[in-house]
């Protein structure tokens, strides 16, 4: 099965994206947790080098990752610049954090209190099709850098900028099958993330009804889940508030 990409300024057909089936997403899956456990094994400092590359094999092809959310997703030039480094930004920003992986005890009487940081092995991460680039990097930076692996299922509608930030993981020297970018349906390969074990957290951003299903799923399993669902960029106004400034400024949310 495929998915015809259209350029939504003038309806022209971009490419073809062949889509992924649950056979392939399975073996995919079982490739993100062999890489995930060499991943895991590399001491931090090594794996904030690797993301730091990763961020700059971004940095050299933002224009061109720009570019190509134009077509695909219709946005203004300026916003996908930003959203390109945005990518570039947060990896960047991450890749700080394998050495950073802190945390605090709880005191306890005459005994030892000891905390494991350990990673949770595979992660799945669901994006929607209207900010493609940087939700998928807020769902795959943390947790690469945290020592997982991540399988990424873009919105069947807005593909490309995720399957080449894909490759661009891999020229920047990041471990095959690591992040690994499975176009398809929601129904299958989303589904997928949620019933496969091996599968031990799922992020998702779209819709409520459908999140609704994820977390049934994931109940199942006691499998972890970062959901972001249903609208956005709610305003609160104040009883003291000046309502005019309020309303005008409230539609750039």
């Amino acid at each position: 099965m495929s998915y015809t990409v259209i350029d939504p300024a003038d309806e022209s057909q971009v490419t073809t994206v062949e889509h992924v089936g649950v056979e392939e997403t399975d073996e995919a899956i079982a490739r993100a947790a062999v890489a995930q456990r060499a991943w895991a094994a590399l001491a931090p400092a090594d794996r904030g080098r690797h993301l730091r590359a990763f961020a700059g094999a971004i940095d050299a092809h933002v224009e061109e990752l720009a570019q190509l959310e134009v077509r695909n997703a219709g946005h203004p030039i300026g916003q996908a610049r930003w959203e390109a480094g945005n990518v570039r930004d947060v990896l960047e920003y991450y890749s700080a954090a394998p050495e950073r992986l802190l945390g605090s005890q709880i005191p306890v009487a005459g005994g030892i209190d000891v905390t494991f940081h350990e990673p949770l092995g595979v992660v799945g991460v669901i994006t929607p099709w209207n900010f493609p680039m940087p939700i998928a990097v807020w769902g795959f930076a943390p947790a690469l850098a945290a020592g997982n692996a991540v399988v990424l299922k873009p919105a069947e509608w807005t593909p490309l900028t995720a399957i080449r930030i894909g490759e661009l993981a891999l020229e920047a020297g990041l471990p095959e099958g690591l992040l690994t970018v499975l176009p398809g349906r929601g129904a299958v390969v989303g589904d997928r993330f949620v019933t496969n074990p091996t599968v031990r957290k799922v992020v998702f951003t779209g819709s409520t009804a459908v999140g609704k299903q994820i977390m049934a799923g994931c109940a199942t399993q006691v499998k972890r889940l970062t959901l972001e669902l249903g609208g956005k960029s709610a305003n609160v106004v104040f009883a003291d508030s000046d309502l005019e400034v309020a309303a005008a400024r409230a539609p750039y949310g």
